[in-house]
């Protein structure tokens, strides 16, 4: 492979390597284990073991790792870069040290104006990447270059292997694959690399990582693939190549290159107890990842299918009371209205078993075989239920955005809500009215029974302490209007909020409507 082939695209945040959480146990029994295992004495290459009578061959390994990978990194480097960005951030103010005291009035007043104006503070995060045109195309990490919470970019920067510094231009972020491209430009051609065939990728063979962990520059790490299409969770994109190639902080969105210099994944996630390597990392394959970035680069939206259910895989005890075969399938545990399985008449507790003619298994989830689906074609689902195989026709639906999944999962208006959760991300409304609110979609308002065009906010969470739960505001209402100014966004409520302030007023007049009852005007002092 040429070196004008190289191309690298590197950033990364302070956890650019997202850790995987997993539950986990290392037993004293496992170690012991393995320790007793011992290869000494045998000869290098693995043998079949074979009878006296038998003619079976020796199994041969294939050649493994070069006497060494310099010239591989040596072709591969100038295409991997640095990738940093200057954040955004703004900062919470801070609380009345003097609240519920005689003084508490003083503090407010010293304040003053500083409540009306949100404060900033500058960040910056790291990570990898590589380019892959000579054109200037850097593929890299979402999350390395989309900050969550109350932070926003300001500045992009791709750094060369030589330090030449160029400032890049976002092309496009897919955050379910946490896949995203960038674009830097100059006269002269980048180096770059190409996308390999990851289906191709074995259990043992060897690769090499190359990236910035830790902020430094052009490491090079090499291992062996520990696994294909590894799930961790069940996700549409939940499909890894595990390695342990050393990968840690820093490394995201570096590539992970085969040994004919080809990238076959993305490296994207650790699992660790320390926050450091253990040798267990994950790369988005290249199969996954490179029709993506094809389509992030020409800016056509992706679009991926979707049924409306939740799922969990058929256990070994939920296999044997059905008389299953183990390791397929999924049970569905719930079915959304008005979505593409409830039209076409999947029901909970269906098993499906395969869709569009390929199993459901654990290597090749539900959510993965489906998301991979044009929406509005129709597919075979086969299923079975009450102990009969059937199979049923679906017109897969869109997939909803990341942001919309999130709000669906997490609000039922009957459960507890999660303390960790801030549905509104907004301080003004959580701190001076003591709640949490959701923009009403039609989704959620199919959950808590409103009709699917009521506009509003749905309540989320209620701080106990707060003049609305004393007025009887509680989780699933709908908040229409505020001071009769009707509400159609989060940002709607906290203007009314700030007005309010900026008049001098002490309380928020606002019009809610409660499950099974008539809107109503309820005044909710400020605090």
């Amino acid at each position: 492979m040429q070196k004008t082939r190289t191309r690298h695209f590197e950033e990364d945040r302070e956890k650019d390597v997202k850790p995987v959480r997993y539950a986990y146990s290392v037993t004293a029994a496992l170690l012991a284990g393995g320790a007793a295992l011992s290869l000494a004495g045998f000869p290098a290459g693995a043998q079949v073991a074979q009878n006296d009578d038998s003619t079976m061959a020796s199994v041969v390994p294939r050649a493994g790792a070069p006497a060494s990978f310099a010239d591989l990194t040596e072709q591969l480097q100038p295409a991997v870069v640095n990738i940093s960005t200057r954040q955004r951030v703004e900062v919470s103010r801070g609380t009345n040290p003097f609240e519920g005291t005689p003084f508490e009035g003083l503090f407010n007043q010293r304040r003053g104006q500083q409540d009306d104006e949100p404060q900033y503070r500058e960040g910056q995060s790291l990570g990898s990447g590589f380019i892959i045109s000579a054109d200037g195309y850097v593929v890299t990490n979402n999350h390395v270059v989309s900050p969550s919470g109350r932070a926003s970019i300001q500045e992009i920067t791709v750094t060369l292997p030589d330090g030449t510094e160029y400032e890049a231009e976002l092309v496009g972020t897919d955050a379910q694959s946490d896949l995203a491209v960038l674009k830097v430009n100059r006269s002269e051609p980048f180096p770059f690399v190409r996308f390999g065939d990851s289906a191709q990728a074995r259990v043992g063979d060897w690769v090499i990582a190359i990236g910035n962990p830790f902020g430094l520059g052009g490491t090079v790490t090499s291992g062996i693939v520990s696994s294909v299409l590894r799930s961790t969770g069940g996700g549409a994109y939940d499909r890894y190549i595990q390695t342990d190639a050393s990968i840690n902080r820093g490394n995201s969105g570096g590539p992970l290159f085969d040994m004919q210099g080809n990238v076959i994944g993305v490296n994207n996630a650790i699992i660790s107890p320390t926050g450091g390597s253990v040798g267990i990392g994950f790369a988005i394959p290249a199969e996954t990842a490179a029709p993506i970035i094809d389509k992030l680069v020409r800016g056509v939206e992706i679009e991926r299918g979707y049924l409306g259910i939740q799922i969990q895989p058929v256990t070994e005890d939920v296999a044997a009371s059905l008389g299953l075969q183990r390791n397929r399938g999924e049970i569905v545990q719930m079915v959304q209205a008005g979505e593409a399985a409830e039209r076409a008449g999947i029901e909970p507790g269906d098993i499906v078993l395969s869709v569009n003619g390929r199993e459901v298994t654990p290597d090749q989830t539900l959510s993965f075989l489906v998301a991979n689906v044009a929406p509005g074609t129709t597919i075979p689902v086969d299923l079975i239920r009450d102990g009969e195989r059937r199979r049923i026709n679906v017109t897969v639906g869109k997939r909803p955005s990341e942001e919309e999944l999130r709000q669906r999962q997490m609000f039922d208006p009957d459960a507890e809500p999660d303390e960790d959760m801030s549905p509104s991300d907004n301080e003004v409304i959580e701190e001076r009215l003591g709640l949490q609110v959701l923009t009403l979609t039609p989704q959620i308002a199919r959950q808590i029974g409103a009709d699917a065009d009521t506009q509003g906010l749905v309540v989320a969470m209620v701080d106990r302490n707060s003049d609305a739960a004393r007025k009887g505001l509680q989780r699933g209402d709908i908040i229409l209007t505020a001071n009769y100014r009707r509400l159609e966004t989060v940002e709607d409520l906290e203007d009314a909020v700030r007005r309010a302030q900026a008049d001098d007023r002490d309380a928020v007049l606002l019009r809610v409507q409660r499950r099974g009852g008539a809107p109503q005007y309820i005044a909710v002092r400020l605090r």
